[in-house]
């Protein structure tokens, strides 16, 4: 009940209310008649399955680095893989303007996939850690190429972590919203742009609520099929700790091809930073000075490091809000799926939906409907926490089911056998196995909420803005310092984030897979 309860409140009822409000003041089938809604139909569902396509090519090599290789700088690409993800939107889509002023479809196709390759590298790496290796060893020993053994053994092993990471950034990418707005402009618009300017610029709720639920309709069908995909491909595992080792032969090459994905990945990072320093009078401290500041003539109305504390104590709350949401979710979906229950996969399908809803759907919502409860929630504290938690608690689901359902049936039923508790069985059987996928995902939810920028643009309070907004507010105003501010922001945010994963990295057992 706790999942229901959590998506109901926080999120079935603010998106009802305002689609509700929206088609009173309209219909959805004008909009659905006019031609251009198909074209942004069309470059939706495009552009994110470009990215999707791309991120999965290039992230499968750092998978299998992190997962596989015992090689020097290992702890650096897990960290540094991570950094992307947790930029904000608006940042990273300035960045990218940077290198092609004009913006355009390749522009945002790199963009969404440069956001989310760290999604396919921590998710399909977790499980590829604990893959048996003698399967593919047998293989090779009977004279199979090592290409032939990785598409027939481990591939398919790693086919339920593969369509996990795949249906999470397909639908990051179809719900991107500051990269398609820079680097789209007018020419290119998506679902998730077109609702915000409908919305905020045209007060067209009608036609935005139409096309919110054509943007419903699409997520709902990528996850029936992603759940239908899934749901034939997945089985129990032989799941082992299996400790990294040297690579050998052509495996260097993937190793290779690993780090010049991270080195694509870190170019915009590091211009980013390089920008931070870099002022008309050549190169300066000035904005990091003046985070402790308001801004050129005022424009914060709290400083920049009081904007980074409160980033960080959000992101805790929401990261242990979304772990319990989510880990009660994965373990209800895992006893659900064993006694085939229609239920799981509905249940599945909706603690998905968050991703695919736009946030600014999302914050007018929640701005409607929460006066409704004790207390006006929308000027409490925990509302900026809550709407983070729904954002990251599917990741979460993503990154623990796939492990929690490869763990082998016969270990629970044994140990229920000798009469475990259901408690006792999760935690002497799923957690030692889970463990460090849990943590994983406790350092993803953690990164995420931190750099979140679409909902908690809408609903922080002026005098209590995280990192991202601050960010957002000082690019919007003149002046030099506000600019060098802003960089200077986007670097402390990539070094907190830095610094989290380290530390996620220090709790890790050394003999350990992955995560």
């Amino acid at each position: 009940m706790l999942p229901l309860a959590f998506l109901g409140v926080f999120f079935a009822w603010p998106v009802a209310a305002i689609v509700g409000l929206g088609l009173g003041e309209g219909g959805v089938l004008p909009v659905l008649a006019r031609a251009d809604t198909w074209d942004l139909i069309g470059f939706t569902l495009g552009q994110a399955a470009a990215a999707t396509a791309l991120a999965l090519v290039t992230g499968l090599p750092v998978a299998f680095l992190l997962a596989r290789c015992r090689v020097r700088g290992a702890g650096v690409v897990r960290a540094a893989v991570m950094v992307p993800f947790v930029l904000p939107t608006v940042v990273v889509g300035l960045a990218f303007r940077a290198l092609w002023p004009s913006g355009g479809v390749l522009p945002i196709v790199l963009a969404n996939a440069f956001f989310n390759v760290a999604v396919v590298a921590r998710t399909v790496g977790g499980l590829w850690a604990r893959v048996d290796r003698r399967a593919e060893d047998a293989a090779r020993a009977l004279g199979a190429s090592r290409l032939r053994a990785f598409t027939s053994v481990v591939l398919p092993s790693l086919a339920p972590a593969i369509g996990s990471a795949a249906s999470v950034v397909f639908l990051f990418c179809a719900t991107s919203f500051g990269v398609v707005l820079v680097l789209g402009g007018a020419r290119h618009r998506t679902l998730e742009t077109e609702i915000y300017l409908r919305t905020v610029e045209l007060f067209d709720l009608s036609g935005a609520a139409a096309l919110s639920l054509v943007q419903f309709a699409a997520v709902i069908a990528v996850l029936v099929v992603g759940g239908l995909a899934r749901r034939r491909r997945e089985k129990s595992l032989p799941l082992r700790v299996e400790p990294p080792r040297r690579p050998a032969g052509g495996e260097w090459a993937v190793v290779v091809a690993a780090w010049l994905v991270v080195s694509a990945l870190l170019t915009p990072v590091v211009g980013l930073v390089v920008r931070s320093l870099a002022t008309r009078d050549g190169w300066s401290f000035a904005g990091y000075a003046a985070l402790a500041g308001t801004g050129e003539r005022g424009t914060l109305a709290v400083s920049g490091l009081d904007a980074a504390v409160r980033s960080v104590r959000v992101a805790t709350d929401a990261t242990l809000v979304a772990l319990l949401v989510g880990v009660v979710s994965a373990v209800v979906l895992v006893g659900l799926r064993r006694h085939g229950s229609w239920f799981a996969e509905t249940l599945d399908t909706a603690l998905m939906l968050p991703l695919g809803v736009s946030a600014v759907t999302l914050g007018f919502g929640y701005l409607v409907t929460m006066d409704a409860l004790p207390g006006d929630f929308r000027t409490s504290p925990l509302l900026v926490p809550l709407a983070q938690a729904l954002v990251v608690t599917p990741l979460i689901v993503r990154i623990v089911l796939p492990v929690l359902r490869a763990v082998d049936e016969r270990l629970r039923q044994a140990a229920a056998t000798l009469g475990a508790s259901p408690w006792r069985v999760w935690r002497e059987v799923d957690f030692p196995l889970a463990a460090r996928s849990l943590l994983a995902a406790a350092g993803f939810g953690f990164v995420v909420a931190l750099g979140e920028f679409g909902a908690t643009s809408f609903l922080a309070r002026p005098d209590a803005p995280t990192l991202p907004v601050v960010i957002a507010r000082l690019m919007s105003r003149p002046g030099e310092l506000n600019s060098q501010m802003a960089y200077a922001a986007c670097a402390v945010l990539m070094v907190v984030t830095t610094a989290a994963v380290l530390v996620i990295e220090r709790l890790r057992v050394p003999s350990g897979g992955e995560f």
